[in-house]
């Protein structure tokens, strides 16, 4: 579709120029690709993560019984009688005392801290979620039914509307790059006014002169597109390293995946064809309007 769009004869080329990237108009594509690049990954990572979180707790629940740590045998037990619980898997008080070291330090979870009783539970196939939330409640004194897609509902939500708000900056970045597009077309019509002149002295029709110019504004998109988006993509490596693991969703699923890098990859040919219609449009509506 470019190739058809920025097509040229020899000639043609030598009237404006084209092919020298000079001007400003390849450094503000480069910046827009850019930011756009990394807006659009994060909105991805941010969806993904929200997808992820929500598969992941789909169908977990935990048991959790305040101050009662030393009745996690019965209490597992217990619910292993429980019609409608298929699967169940004490946590390891250890494994909890050690996890909150990492938040309170070794004498914040000392052994003087109280610990619940937690215990990971899986329903049954069909089992009614009530139903089974009133029979622990009911064998189990002081236990609490959590599920865990109700407690991470509110995480899930903002991690929704985070996506759809990076999105919407891609969108309004898109809009900005359009504008920008428009201005450097009518600059470079004002400072070829001359040459339009003579072109349209000669015979030469506004479809003509508006190809000179989209070939012209599609080489520059092209060449600062892809400029930035090599540069985001270093960015955003630099970024993975340090952070380790930055792009690893829940339990070590990947966030951006091969459909997301692809979608990706394809932004600078995105903006280069948004470009190139744009400089076509301005072009023609100022040649109608007589420039």
């Amino acid at each position: 579709m470019i190739g058809a769009l920025v097509a040229a004869t020899p000639a043609e080329r030598r009237l404006l120029g084209g092919g020298r990237f000079k001007g400003p108009t390849p450094y503000v594509l480069a910046i827009m690709t850019f930011v756009m690049v990394i807006i659009a990954t994060a909105g991805l990572a941010l969806a993904n993560a929200a997808g992820l979180a929500a598969t992941g707790t789909e169908q977990r629940y935990s048991v959790q019984i305040v101050g009662g740590a030393d009745r996690q045998p019965q209490a597992a037990e217990a619910l292993g009688r429980i019609e409608g619980i298929s699967a169940v898997r004490p946590v390891d008080p250890k494994a909890m005392r050690a996890m909150l070291e990492r938040w309170l330090g070794p004498e914040g979870a000392g052994d003087d801290l109280p610990l619940p009783a937690l215990i990971d539970v899986d329903l049954a196939p069909r089992a009614s979620l009530d139903d089974v939330a009133k029979r622990i409640e009911g064998a189990i004194s002081g236990a609490q039914f959590i599920a865990h897609r109700e407690a991470l509902a509110p995480l899930t939500a903002a991690l929704r509307s985070l996506g759809l708000l990076a999105i919407g900056l891609v969108v309004l970045i898109a809009m900005a790059t359009a504008a920008a597009v428009i201005l450097a077309t009518r600059g470079e019509l004002v400072a070829h006014r001359a040459t339009i002149e003579v072109m349209h002295g000669i015979g030469a029709t506004d479809d003509q002169i508006a190809r000179l110019f989209q070939r012209r504004i599609a080489l520059d998109s092209l060449v600062g597109g892809t400029a930035g988006a090599v540069l985001a993509g270093v960015v955003l490596l630099v970024v993975a390293g340090a952070i380790q693991g930055w792009a690893e969703g829940f339990g070590g699923a990947v966030v951006i995946g091969a459909i997301d890098i692809a979608i990706l990859a394809l932004l600078p040919l995105l903006v280069a064809i948004l470009a190139t219609f744009v400089a076509r449009y301005a072009v023609l509506r100022s040649l109608g309007e007589r420039l």
